[in-house]
């Protein structure tokens, strides 16, 4: 079982990144077999200029078509997802998502860009028929700190969130089993008495 990570942020290192990978760590300890594009590293002008045979937008568009889970990751500028990732996004066919779980992550600078996620995201994943998309985690720049080493760290109750929204990715999205509560029991195994 695959699972996209998709990086939308135009620069590296970001907080948006820092989020996917921290969604990407936690999908690895279940051991779901992860690939990685980040669209800032596709070539500008095939981007722009929509040139779906060039070999970079072909690999990245084959990426997406064989992923059963995409992540997608984002920050916000002006209540909506990045612009790189926009162009992206246009690239892809209507169906290019059907049959897929999507997991969309956002970062902002404060909570009031949160409904990004619900007014601007999510309306073009379901544009591109996505089977299933997840409640996002949105992150304000609080919850992801810069160490003094130049890294990313995200806190404890965003960590908690991603927990979460990790558990529901690989049980809805992969199939995996529950890390917590009952093991599911076959209905061979179901017995009534009355």
């Amino acid at each position: 079982m695959s699972v996209l990570l998709i990086a939308g942020s135009p620069t590296a290192p970001s907080r948006s990144t820092a989020l996917l990978d921290a969604v990407g760590e936690r999908l690895a300890q279940r051991h779901a077999r992860i690939e990685r594009l980040a669209v800032r590293e596709l070539p500008a002008q095939a981007l722009l200029l929509a040139e779906w045979n060039n070999p970079a937008i072909e690999r990245a568009i084959a990426q997406v078509a064989a992923a059963r889970v995409i992540v997608v990751a984002t920050p916000v500028y002006k209540a909506a997802y990045s612009g790189l990732l926009k162009v992206f996004l246009d690239l892809l066919s209507q169906n290019a998502l059907k049959g897929k779980t999507v997991l969309p992550l956002a970062t902002g600078g404060s909570p009031h860009h949160m409904l990004a996620l619900d007014y601007a995201l999510r309306p073009v994943l379901q544009s591109l028929s996505a089977r299933h998309i997840l409640p996002g985690v949105y992150a304000s720049e609080s919850q992801i700190a810069l160490t003094p080493e130049n890294a990313y760290q995200v806190h404890n109750d965003l960590a908690e969130r991603l927990n979460e929204a990790v558990e529901v990715l690989a049980t809805e999205g992969l199939k995996l089993p529950a890390t917590h509560g009952f093991e599911p029991v076959p209905f061979s195994r179901v017995r009534c008495s009355v």
